[in-house]
């Protein structure tokens, strides 16, 4: 066997090489980098999932506060309009152009060609 060399003859025998094949190659240490690469990426309720998930619930959270704050505005609308019936008619006229008998209603209509060009 003079012509071979042993694997042990050729590695390094430094302290970085011993740390890192007692640490980093241990059973342990694998298992658990393997487990948290599975858990971010792979995994059903991965964190990627969860992050996306997050944020549409965010977006659903703006969407039901600002369709609350229209809900507010509407219902306070619908309670002055309710309650007077001078708000009923301005809103009637205004809106559906309904009219007083004997009353004439004029609809002005804006070119919106000659609008653009100015």
């Amino acid at each position: 066997m003079k012509g071979t060399k042993l694997i042990k003859d050729i590695q390094p025998k430094s302290d970085t090489f011993k740390f890192i094949q007692k640490y980093i190659f241990n059973k342990y240490t694998i298992t658990i980098c393997l487990f948290l690469v599975w858990m971010i990426f792979f995994d059903k309720t991965s964190f990627l999932v969860i992050n996306e998930l997050n944020g549409e619930i965010n977006k659903y959270e703006e969407q039901l506060q600002y369709y609350k704050t229209e809900y507010e505005k509407n219902d306070t609308f619908y309670k002055k309009l309710m309650n007077n019936k001078s708000e009923k008619e301005k809103y009637a006229r205004e809106n559906y152009f309904m009219k007083k008998p004997n009353e004439e209603i004029f609809i002005l209509v804006v070119d919106s060609t000659k609008v653009a060009k100015k």
